[in-house]
């Protein structure tokens, strides 16, 4: 059983939402929050395992509730619910902690797949949000006239750059590879200078641009 709690102010969306999901099987809504802040504390409460929350909440936005969630229970899958489709609050929402992105008009057709994704470790986001990025890495590879940074990883980076990309952690990577911890994170090191990248969640989104995680 996938034990869900549902943030968002719009009742209508909400309750939309949680019929949604209790058609579902082995899906429950354990809670309902209005704000961030109660978000925050249903969490604390239940412990679910997803937590699907509007980026836009009085009290407490869904990014700084995001935020707080994962410092304080990392073992929740975090699904953001937004209106906004641009790169940087993708980025964002993930810095924050999330795992999927969905844009608000398409949460119905996606919000099962999300759920499912994240509850075995993955990433998820709309399939507009994956075209974009994917559209907006191709026009600056042209206007910048350089060849695809992804020919220059080898294969096994490119095997490793998914694992991470889907949420793997160094130590999960390194036992699935039959490889040492140490050779793992010079790997991570150098995919990440070769991609001129800073983190985990550039990673994630580099990963989608380049369809290697959808």
């Amino acid at each position: 059983m996938i034990r869900i709690v549902l943030a968002d102010d719009h009742v209508v969306m909400r309750n939309g939402l949680k019929l949604l999901l209790e058609r579902q099987p082995n899906f429950e809504v354990a809670g309902e929050a209005v704000n961030g802040r109660e978000a925050v504390e249903i969490c604390e409460k239940e412990k679910p395992d997803v937590l699907v929350l509007d980026i836009a909440m009085p009290n407490l936005n869904g990014i700084e509730a995001a935020r707080q969630i994962s410092n304080k229970l990392p073992q929740i899958a975090i699904v953001i619910l937004s209106m906004h489709s641009d790169e940087s609050y993708v980025l964002r929402a993930l810095k924050a902690g999330a795992r999927a992105y969905l844009l608000k008009d398409s949460a119905e057709a996606d919000l099962i797949n999300a759920i499912r994704a994240v509850s075995e470790g993955k990433a998820f986001f709309s399939p507009a949000i994956s075209k974009m990025l994917v559209e907006d890495y191709m026009r600056r590879l042209e206007q910048r006239g350089v060849e695809d940074s992804y020919e220059l990883l080898t294969t096994r980076e490119r095997e490793i750059l998914q694992l991470l990309a889907e949420g793997k952690s160094n130590k999960e990577v390194a036992a699935m590879l039959n490889l040492s911890l140490y050779t793992v994170e010079t790997h991570r090191g150098n995919i990440l200078q070769k991609l001129n990248l800073h983190s985990v969640p550039e990673l994630i989104l580099y990963a989608v641009r380049k369809g290697v995680i959808s």
